[in-house]
């Protein structure tokens, strides 16, 4: 079985689709090492625009596959953080990505695969989708920079309760307390987030690139910050031909066509 799909689209849009239904779509090793590969090659794609994130089946990703440590035996702890600290930075790889990265949480999201859709610039889910990262009802320590990522995005309240209580937001209560973007109804979640993409992926190439690094981690510092980054990153579209081309398209009253970064 191809554990991950992957549609690259005319568009520039590249559809990645975690493909294990019968377990829910949990990051196997196999899954874990097609990833990587993946994300290498679409770090080095200059034609693609916007990267969007979904899962087959009625789930999203139910997290890691935990079935080892069950069997792990007498393994210490520095080979098992060697192991961990693996598994999160290659996931974890795609905010790296240059381009907008969407999660279509179509299902349950669970631990780390809850974490894997909050990297994203923007996440959208199934109003009726189940939201979750029950680490310490497992006996463990949140992983997978759970415990940067949900504050990060709900902030530190709504953090603490999901990661002390083990509470589960479905996607309609999760969409009204920031944890995802928005939320669509399971049957037009995938239809929606592909509009969205293209609409993304339309967009000037290298000015989006240069506006995701100055939201990267919530935005500027302080008033000064962006003004400094702003001074630098505008002048650098207005010199660019995507400028030019942008203007002559509103002029024109058509859709512009943009090259590559």
């Amino acid at each position: 079985m191809n554990e991950l799909l992957v549609d690259r689209r005319d568009d520039g849009v590249t559809v990645l689709t975690l493909n294990h239904p019968e377990r829910r779509n949990a990051m196997t090793d196999g899954m874990t090492a097609r990833w990587r590969e993946t994300i290498a090659e679409l770090a080095a794609d200059r034609d693609l625009r916007c990267v969007v994130i979904t899962g087959a089946g009625n789930a999203f990703c139910s997290g890691g596959d935990l079935s080892w440590l069950a069997e792990r035996g007498a393994e210490d702890v520095p080979a098992l953080r060697e192991r961990m600290l693996a598994f999160y930075r290659t996931w974890l790889a795609v905010a790296d990505l240059e381009v907008p990265t969407l999660a279509a949480v179509n299902g349950a999201a669970v631990g780390a695969g809850l974490c894997l859709a909050l990297a994203c610039d923007l996440v959208y889910a199934a109003e009726e989708a189940k939201l979750l990262a029950p680490f310490t009802s497992l006996g463990l320590h949140p992983g997978m920079a759970a415990t940067y990522l949900l504050p990060r995005v709900a902030g530190v309240g709504t953090a603490r309760e999901i990661l002390l209580t083990g509470r589960t937001l479905t996607g309609r209560e999760a969409a009204s307390e920031g944890l995802v973007t928005r939320a669509f109804p399971r049957e037009s979640l995938m239809a929606e987030v592909m509009e969205i993409a293209s609409r993304t992926a339309a967009n000037a190439p290298t000015a989006t690139r240069l506006t995701k690094v100055a939201l990267a981690g919530g935005g500027h510092a302080d008033l000064e910050a962006a003004l400094r980054w702003e001074s630098l990153a505008q002048p650098i579209t207005m010199a660019s031909d995507d400028m030019i081309e942008g203007l002559a398209a509103q002029r024109e009253r058509r859709a512009p066509r943009f090259g590559n970064a």
